[in-house]
């Protein structure tokens, strides 16, 4: 399970240092080989190669009739990049992903249970103020009864 979150610095050719204590997980989980997406948040999703692949194998056998459908097939497989960790556990995230996400130098990577996600660092300052506005009857109906 990946949870926490850390804020990191992309070097200059877009390479980001995977922390220490997930690299053990990614090398079990694929042998360091993972996938990085587009998700419709505007940020990048980060799988290990064994999470990713049943997720795209049911993506791949929806319809491709249904417009919403085939939009979501086009996002997320379409921009799907299989990457490896190098010797010093660094991924080179893609110029093209890099853009669609915004990421600069400083990026945040949030441990969402089977994968990660990748954000600028200004758009998860947005969602964590977003998260934090609930508004009365705003509460979606899944966390009813729901307690920490």
């Amino acid at each position: 399970m990946f949870r926490g979150v850390t804020t990191l610095s992309l070097d200059t050719k877009g390479r980001l240092a995977v922390p220490s204590r997930y690299r053990d997980v990614l090398s079990a989980q694929g042998d360091g080989r993972v996938v990085v997406t587009a998700d419709p948040s505007k940020c990048l999703l980060l799988f290990p190669l064994l999470e990713w692949e049943p997720i795209e194998k049911k993506l791949n056998s929806l319809s491709s009739f249904n417009p919403q459908t085939r939009s979501l097939q086009r996002l997320l497989v379409g921009n799907a990049a299989d990457l490896e960790l190098d010797t010093t556990g660094r991924i080179l995230l893609p110029a093209m992903l890099r853009e669609f996400a915004a990421l600069e130098k400083s990026v945040v990577l949030v441990g969402q249970g089977a994968k990660f996600e990748l954000w600028n660092e200004s758009r998860w300052q947005e969602q964590m103020d977003l998260a934090l506005t609930f508004k009365d009857g705003d509460m979606p109906d899944e966390l009813a009864g729901f307690s920490l």
